[in-house]
């Protein structure tokens, strides 16, 4: 056996223990939905072409307490949905939790981040994946900023999903409450709340799926937001385990992982949630450049910008 992710993922089994070689994939990945100005959820009707793009955002939020949990527990997600990139006003439907084969991820295989491209973006660390290679983590920073910029922010709205649209995301998110008074905490109570994202790009994109990796959970220690960003920092290298054991059962070697989080410390008194959403959708109409859907896998996003006669809305230098 020369290759078992090979023979795996490129062979059809024809009989027990016998296995003939797959032919090459010919998969239309174009995803354009059926608006101008509205990215839509992939899977509604009107879209054109059978692809979808997957796009990164992970965001916390924080509200005052009232006396309805609920309502509460409502509120906070909204704030969630709306912080940094803007998905606010859908019906978030939950996939577990892959960008397959149709599938692009936004701002790496679209319009990718120039950050990406010039090198600038370097591996925070590598893991050892089950064939002894190394897996190189990269911080999920870039695909994040590359989402801020295709679907705006709740106060510069660009091309988010439609109002109302039934959008499938790879998601996961906590909610928990600090109580006003300094005692010691109850089930649902911590200090503060986080959520992370990871999407690890598979070493053979043609005959295996990319593989999101969502997290959330509650700070519990003490008030020190310097300790909580240690914790997460560390944590951040379990996701990566998870990312190497996924793989293992599938025989799915990956080329790189990129990882990011968010967190929120809550005020005494607040309850807040943590998000980390992947949807996966097709671009409004006029967020494919006069070239067609497919130059944007030649396009920077800084050159994306360019087109869609943009300016920057995290910084991103021209």
């Amino acid at each position: 056996m020369k290759n078992i992710e090979k023979r795996r993922n490129r062979t059809i089994a024809r009989e027990a223990n016998y296995h003939a070689s797959m032919r090459a994939p010919h998969i239309d990945k174009t995803a354009i939905s059926p608006y101008d100005d509205y990215c839509d959820g992939y899977g509604m009707p009107g879209a054109y072409g059978n692809g979808y793009v997957s796009v990164l955002k992970v965001s916390a939020g924080t509200v005052e307490k009232t006396n309805d949990a609920l309502i509460d527990t409502i509120v906070t997600y909204d704030k969630a949905e709306t912080a940094d990139a803007y998905i606010g006003q859908i019906n978030m439907l939950t996939a577990s939790s892959f960008c397959g084969m149709a599938g692009q991820v936004w701002g790496y295989d679209l319009a990718r981040h120039d950050d990406i491209t010039s090198g600038k973006s370097q591996p925070l660390f590598t893991e050892k994946q089950f064939d002894g290679s190394e897996l190189k983590v990269f911080d999920a920073a870039p695909l994040l900023n590359a989402g801020v910029e295709l679907f705006g922010t709740e106060n510069n709205r660009r091309y988010h999903p439609i109002p109302g649209a039934h959008t499938i995301c790879a998601n996961k998110g906590v909610t928990a409450y600090r109580p006003k008074e300094d005692r010691p905490l109850k089930a649902g109570e911590a200090y503060g709340i986080w959520s992370f994202i990871a999407i690890s790009l598979s070493a053979d994109r043609d005959f295996s799926a990319d593989l999101f990796i969502e997290d959330a959970g509650v700070w519990t220690e003490n008030d020190n937001e310097d300790d909580m960003m240690a914790f997460l920092e560390q944590h951040r290298k379990e996701i990566v385990w998870s990312v190497v054991e996924c793989g293992r059962d599938s025989n799915v070697l990956f080329d790189r992982t990129y990882v990011g989080f968010a967190h929120r410390m809550m005020k005494p008194g607040e309850i807040g949630n943590a998000i980390t959403v992947g949807p996966y959708v097709t671009l409004a109409r006029n967020a494919v450049p006069t070239t067609g859907f497919t130059s944007l896998n030649d396009l920077s996003l800084s050159d994306w910008l360019k087109e869609m006669d943009f300016e920057s809305l995290t910084n991103l230098a021209k």
